[in-house]
């Protein structure tokens, strides 16, 4: 029985590309193609996939909200992270969204046609380069929701007075979150972590 696949990727000529790559193995079959997340999480509730090799820079719906929604509908569906975005953030909140397994868009082929004869049957496969990147620059994990708020109103250059009255709380609350945020993401001072949300996509620009 072949492993039934669904290609999503904002790109024509990857899609494609990858259908084509996939259907040349006697065990595959690519049966839908999605260029967006909200077409992905459709298509594979009517399509009910083996394997949906997902993008993670997607529109209407991105790769990591696609994928939870997908496993929430499609209980038997195992989600595959296909990414030119070395990013260990967006690659663990995937992987704690339920996908199986990740590979970058520069892998050669074969591994990616071994990740998902793996996930397909049940086992899950991280790359070696994205399990070295997510070892080297670890995944930032914890920030609560409001300490996220803080980290966004510090990339707006915002002073901690600032924060507080925008939050409606007080300077010394702003302070400790701060103080949290710092700690929790590695950084020395509010230009680092600044520096450090943009670079790992922590905030929204």
């Amino acid at each position: 029985m072949k492993i039934r696949i669904l290609v999503a990727d904002d790109h024509a000529v990857v899609r494609m590309g990858l259908a084509a790559l996939l259907n040349l193995q006697k065990d595959f079959e690519v049966v839908g193609q999605a260029k967006n997340g909200e077409i992905a999480v459709r298509e594979a509730a009517n399509l009910s996939p083996d394997v949906v090799v997902m993008d993670l820079m997607m529109p209407k719906i991105d790769g990591i909200e696609a994928t939870r929604r997908i496993l929430a509908n499609c209980r038997r569906t195992k989600v595959l992270i296909l990414t030119s975005h070395a990013i260990s953030d967006s690659i663990a909140k995937a992987l704690a969204a339920g996908a199986s397994g990740a590979v970058l868009k520069s892998a050669e082929n074969k591994e990616l046609v071994s990740a998902i004869r793996a996930i397909a049957s049940g086992d899950s496969f991280v790359s070696a380069e994205i399990q070295g990147l997510m070892d080297t620059d670890p995944p930032v994990t914890g920030l609560t929701g409001r300490q996220s708020e803080v980290l966004q109103s510090l990339t707006l250059g915002l002073t901690n007075k600032d924060i507080a009255v925008q939050l409606g709380i007080s300077i010394r609350s702003v302070e400790e979150h701060v103080n949290n945020i710092l700690e929790k993401i590695g950084a020395a001072n509010r230009a680092e972590a600044v520096g450090i949300a943009l670079r790992k996509h922590l905030v929204k620009i």
